[in-house]
This record gives C-alpha cells, structure tokens and sequence, in this order.
C-alpha cells in the first residue's frame, strides 16, 4: 500500500486481530480454559505491538511491573483491547522526536480491585483534547471497555501521559 492512512488503518487492524488471537492461544495452551495468566499475555502482547510499530528495534524500552494474576476470559478480553489501543497510542503519537523511549505498564491486585497503569514518557496528550469524548476510535474503544467492567480511567500529563484504570473482575457467565 502506498497511501500511509491506509497503512496505519491495516497495520491497527491487524494489531487488533493478533491481540485476539494470543488470549485464545494463551487459554488453549492453559491447564484452565477459564482463566489465563495475565502478566505472560500482557508480556507477548506488548512485544507483538513493538515488533509491529517500531522501525529500529530497541528504540522503546518497555518496563513491566506485573503481579503473577490469573484473570476470567470475561476481563481478560477488555484489558487485552485496553492495553492494546493505549500501547499501540504511545507508540504511534508519543515519541516524535524522542530519544530514550520508555512505556511502562504496571498491573496489580489489592483489596478486590485490580490497577492497569500504562505510561509513555513522551510528548504527553494533547492538552486540547478530552480523552472520555474524542474522536478516536481507539479511546472510544478504551472509554467504552472501562465501563463495561464498572472501572474508572483517570490519566494524568507530566513527562508523558499516564492512564490509570481501576476496576473489578467481571462475573464469569455459566454456560
């Protein structure tokens, strides 16, 4: 494809697509076909995301702080779009110009609640933009997804753009 719009749509795509079919992988390859452990997805679907964005490879350096949690396919499917779309982002708009690229993506579990934090240390969102109401598809999708599990977003801009997602796993649905 010459067009890079065009390029950019396919590649997210496909991104998307990958992203769907590792959970599954991850579940059949699992001793439990209902839960899958969520740090070993995360890590796969991360290097996949790298490996398809990034033209130099080392350019980003990724830092995973992942507690060892097993989650429902019921909440994994979310956060794996969630933690899709928000990478992906970082990837694709933060490091314009940027030496030293750096996501970190913190997962854990305290008090019945579980803490998805993603961070880049680029150039930050945009100022003029409201993440809960834009439209990009892709924070659409993240906005949509947080409140299917009853869980808040927050996102904070310093050096980069940090989102901060609290939420509860969702019931499993018997069959």
């Amino acid at each position: 494809m010459n067009n890079p719009e065009a390029q950019n749509i396919f590649i997210e795509s496909q991104n998307r697509v990958r992203s769907m079919a590792l959970i599954h992988e991850k579940l059949y390859r699992s001793s439990n076909l209902a839960r899958i452990n969520f740090s070993n997805y995360v890590e796969s679907l991360v290097k996949g995301l790298i490996s398809s964005y990034s033209k130099i490879p080392g350019q980003v350096n990724v830092i995973l702080d992942l507690e060892d949690v097993s989650l429902n396919i019921e909440t994994a499917m979310p956060c794996r779009l969630i933690i899709n779309e928000l990478v992906s982002n970082s990837l694709k708009h933060a490091f314009k110009d940027h030496l030293n690229n750096e996501i970190k993506i913190k997962f854990f579990y305290i008090d019945g609640l579980h803490t998805l934090m993603i961070s880049d240390n680029g150039s930050g969102f945009p100022g003029d933009i409201d993440f809960r109401n834009t439209d990009s598809l892709g924070m659409q999708l993240v906005n949509s997804l947080v409140s299917q599990f009853d869980g808040k977003i927050e996102m904070e801009i310093g050096a980069g753009t940090c989102f901060k997602i609290i939420f509860k796993e969702i019931p499993r649905k018997e069959n």
